[in-house]
C-alpha cells in the first residue's frame, strides 16, 4: 500500500517575507497543458526544476506520487494584528464572545465565513468544534447537510463526499476554526481599544 504524504499548510502574515531567505523551489501544476506555478506550494527538496521558469518540472500531484513533499505557505492577513507569539497564544486560547457571530457585519469580515452569514446565523456555533462543522458545511461536498440538526450534521460531516466534490477534513476545519477565533478576539480587542466618540457639547 502506498504511503499517503500528509497535506501540510503553514499560515504566515506575509509568505514572501517568510520565504525570502529560505532556499526553495516553487511547486507547479498543469493548466491547459502548460506548467504553471502552484499558488502556495513549495519544496525544500532537490526536485527536478524547469531551467526557464525555476518551477518544479514535475506537477505537484505526480511529484507526491514520487515521494516529494510539498509544503503550502499561505498568506493569512488576520495575523497582521498579532503582536508576537505570546499574543497569538492568548488570542487562540481566549474563549470568544460567540454572540459576535450573530452580527452580519462581523461575520462578513471573518476568515472563510464571509458571505455565509445565513449558515452561521442558522447554527449559532458556541464552540470550536461546532464552528469547525459550520466551516465544513460551506464546502460543496457537504452543502446537502445544511438545515439538519447538529447530531445529523456531525454523523456525516467528516466523511468523504461520494461525488468527489470538495470537502473539509476535520483537522483543516478545526485549524481554520481556531483562526476564526483569533480573528474574533482581535476584532473585539481592537474595538475596545478605540477611543469613545466625543459628543458635541453646546
Amino acid at each position: 500500500m502506498d504511503k499517503k504524504i500528509p497535506d501540510v499548510d503553514i499560515d504566515f502574515k506575509d509568505r514572501d517575507e517568510a520565504l525570502e531567505n529560505l532556499l526553495h523551489i516553487p511547486a507547479s501544476r498543469v493548466e491547459k497543458g502548460d506548467l504553471k506555478k502552484h499558488i502556495v506550494g513549495v519544496y525544500f527538496q532537490d526536485i527536478p526544476t524547469d531551467p526557464l521558469t525555476g518551477l518544479a518540472s514535475i506537477p505537484y500531484e505526480e511529484a507526491e506520487q514520487r515521494g516529494y513533499f510539498k509544503l503550502d505557505f499561505l498568506n493569512l492577513g488576520v495575523y497582521k494584528g498579532v503582536k508576537d507569539e505570546a499574543h497569538l497564544d492568548e488570542l487562540v486560547t481566549r474563549e470568544p464572545m460567540w454572540q459576535m457571530l450573530e452580527d452580519q457585519a462581523i461575520v462578513d469580515q471573518l476568515f472563510h465565513l464571509s458571505c455565509h452569514y445565513d449558515i452561521v446565523s442558522a447554527y449559532k456555533p458556541t464552540s470550536i468544534y461546532q464552528l469547525a462543522m459550520v466551516l465544513a458545511l460551506i464546502r460543496p461536498g457537504k452543502r446537502h447537510l445544511q438545515g439538519l440538526d447538529w447530531s445529523l450534521v456531525e454523523a456525516d460531516i467528516w466523511t468523504a463526499a461520494e461525488n468527489d466534490e470538495y470537502t473539509f477534513k476535520r483537522a483543516h476545519a478545526i485549524s481554520y476554526a481556531h483562526v476564526v477565533v483569533v480573528q474574533m478576539n482581535l476584532l473585539l480587542e481592537q474595538a475596545l481599544a478605540e477611543p469613545p466618540l466625543q459628543s458635541d457639547s453646546n
